[in-house]
């Protein structure tokens, strides 16, 4: 199914715990609730005003809130055709094309996790995930053949474009980036951001499922995050945490698939084979101190496997939480960082 705003490739993992945002506070301070509908998901935006924000305009906040999400839309959504990131898939090779600070900041930040992640997370990969039907276009009646991917593989690396003075240039005219993978990450930090500029420093902000948490609710409760349990059967809870002044972004292939002839296909694409990930690590979930850098980390890890991923997460001191399917069980794991900066409340 098309919708308009930015694809979530990396499927939205995370509620909201109900527990943390509906206990009782006293009259002369409260959880104040924003929520909308932007990038074909929702967003949810909770704060606690108090001192030179007692005052604050919610309306006006909400207009906001909702304006600098079209604009982040309008820069670097691939389902919208005039958007600046659509004009510049369909700009030709050799040609230099001029992009805002705001997308040139987003890919440069893509490229650092690419060559942190040894080309797991790969911002040039949409020939391969549209041609796997995860993206704007409809999902393919077939699997591709070994022609077709071919073909597409060899239109994405990071080597196929580059960025100098925010002017890209594309190595061939079908090069196509997409920023799905980190992009709203990047919408949470902007929205937390907006809120630190009027004073507002406990909040809950979230967009998809990827989230970035401040400070303490009224009566110093903790925001506190429910992971949730792998099953594409049921809305279950894994784990209930708190994360301190950090954000959180999951990554997880149990609910967005392709089958064929009996044989499921994972939305995620390991940018290096162009075929769906083939192994039992099935969601992971990762703390960092902004959520774009959670966003894109989560994408990676989980298109690495287990084995590699742990091991980038704990060579990195990335805190992750790790989510194994080993025969009918779901067995956890937890990097060292993830078990000294985050506390399981259930």
């Amino acid at each position: 199914m098309k919708h308009d705003g930015l694809k979530n490739f990396s499927l939205a993992i995370l509620l909201i715990c109900s527990l943390a945002l509906t206990a009782c506070a006293p009259s002369h301070e409260k959880v104040h609730s924003l929520t909308g509908k932007t990038m074909g998901t929702t967003f949810n935006v909770k704060f606690v005003a108090d001192g030179s924000a007692a005052e604050l305009d919610k309306d006006l906040l909400l207009s906001d809130i909702e304006t600098r999400l079209l604009e982040i839309n309008q820069l670097m959504s691939t389902y919208i055709e005039d958007s600046e990131l659509s004009r510049l898939n369909k700009a030709p090779a050799n040609t230099a094309f001029t992009i805002s600070d705001e997308t040139a900041y987003v890919i440069e930040e893509a490229l650092r996790l690419t060559r942190l992640s040894d080309g797991a997370l790969d911002i040039t990969v949409g020939p391969i995930v549209n041609l796997w039907g995860f993206g704007p276009d409809l999902k393919p009646e077939t699997v591709p053949t070994e022609t077709q991917v071919a073909q597409a593989r060899a239109l994405v690396g990071p080597d196929k474009f580059t960025l100098q003075n925010n002017q890209v240039i594309k190595a061939h005219q079908d090069v196509y980036i997409d920023l799905s993978t980190i992009a709203k990450g990047y919408a949470v930090d902007e929205l937390a951001e907006m809120l630190e500029q009027r004073n507002i420093t406990n909040y809950l902000v979230e967009i998809g499922g990827e989230m970035r948490l401040s400070g303490q609710k009224p009566e110093a409760q903790d925001w506190l995050v429910a992971i949730e349990k792998p099953v594409s059967s049921e809305r279950a809870v894994q784990r209930i945490i708190h994360i301190g002044d950090n954000a959180i972004a999951s990554s997880g292939d149990y609910r967005n698939y392709v089958e064929e002839a009996g044989r499921r296909f994972s939305h995620l694409i390991d940018p290096q084979t162009a075929y769906p990930i083939d192994h039992n690590l099935v969601s992971v979930s990762v703390i960092a101190p902004t959520c774009i850098e959670a966003d894109g980390l989560a994408t990676a890890l989980i298109v690495m496997g287990f084995e590699k991923g742990m091991d980038l997460a704990e060579r990195e001191g990335i805190a992750a939480l790790f989510i194994t399917k080993e025969g009918n069980e779901f067995v956890e794991y937890r990097s060292n960082a993830f078990s000294r900066s985050v506390k399981i409340m259930q």
